[in-house]
């Protein structure tokens, strides 16, 4: 396994508490901490320009380090804002692409052309979808080919300060802040408390103040031409599942949960492209995340996809759709 592989799938263990290896990079994450005030501050005097699109721009991010459930989050967000009547687009870097340039994400897209995440929510929702290494300039391309568009929505980018947002969603896990250091001695991007304008909770956690959101495995898994089969029909024989995400063992246990027999694991780095996938023997059930998915599929295509859903509580639902009210007004 390559260093950085390593150091992805165990480096959230690490953060969870002030132990030896956290301490030992603590003096980095003091660098890192001057690195990310300096940025900032660049951006509130001016010297670096922020860009105010002619749309109202909300971003679904964390101040984490690795999935909290931002994708999925992401997702139900802009399915409630469509059924509120609102037209919806989403803008996203496409982390874990091997193209550099900002394009419209398209049913047929490929992951490695477009990102995992933005493929999903595009297939997911149906919403105008564009990726770029710059945030801003995605969210000028999709403005120009969809000017109907009342709000974009922005898949992660809490710390992407080129871009002028109207909402932050700052979205965490049971994990909440880890050991409360800044990477690479804890999980932190930026310090935390920051001002955010909803605080959503995909799980217990020890940061108080938030709404909370239910977040659980649908009871069906996806066949790679989209047919439903129940995860009731797999519980009595032994199956095995693969993941590629920041923290995959949280997809297994959840499997767990819901009554499988996981014969075989496998954890992958996040964003894992596949390409070195050897097809198993026929008779094998594999489990993925739809995340996961596009990539499987073409080397596995008997895999299974289980779909992930956030539903966040009523009062947050309420709290949005009033700052949304609220904020196109201006």
């Amino acid at each position: 396994m390559r260093l950085s592989n390593w150091l992805q799938l165990h480096l959230p263990r690490v953060w969870l508490r002030r132990g030896p290896i956290a301490r030992a990079l603590w003096p980095l994450s003091l660098i890192y901490g001057a690195l990310v005030a300096l940025r900032r501050w660049r951006y509130r005097v001016g010297w670096s320009p922020t860009l105010q699109l002619p749309a109202l721009v909300i971003v679904v991010g964390n101040v984490v380090a690795g999935g909290a459930g931002k994708t999925p989050m992401t997702i139900a967000l802009v399915k409630h804002l469509m059924a509120q009547g609102l037209r919806v687009g989403v803008i996203s870097r496409g982390h874990g692409r091997q193209s550099r340039d900002t394009r419209a994400v398209k049913a047929g897209s490929l992951p490695q052309d477009v990102g995992d995440e933005p493929l999903l929510i595009h297939q997911s929702t149906g919403a105008p979808v564009w990726v770029g290494a710059l945030r801003a300039e995605a969210g000028q391309e999709l403005l120009k080919t969809h000017p109907d568009v009342q709000v974009l929505v922005c898949d992660d980018g809490l710390q992407h300060w080129a871009l002028a947002r109207d909402i932050d969603i700052c979205v965490m896990d049971e994990r909440g802040v880890g050991n409360g250091w800044l990477l690479p001695a804890g999980p932190l991007r930026e310090a935390w408390p920051r001002l955010v304008d909803l605080l959503v909770h995909t799980g217990s956690s020890s940061v108080t103040g938030g709404f909370q959101a239910h977040r659980q495995l649908a009871d069906h898994a996806l066949t790679c031409d989209g047919q439903k089969v129940p995860l009731a029909n797999l519980k009595n024989q032994p199956v095995q599942a693969v993941a590629g995400l920041a923290r995959p063992e949280a997809f297994f246990e959840m499997l767990r949960q819901s009554g499988l027999q996981l014969d075989t694991v496998l954890a992958l780095p996040d964003h894992h492209d596949y390409s070195d996938w050897q097809s198993t023997e026929p008779g094998r059930t594999w489990l993925c995340t739809e995340k996961d998915a596009a990539k499987l599929w073409p080397h596995e295509p008997t895999a299974l996809a289980v779909p992930l859903q956030v539903s966040p509580e009523a009062p947050f639902w309420h709290a949005l759709d009033a700052l949304v009210a609220q904020r196109l007004k201006r």
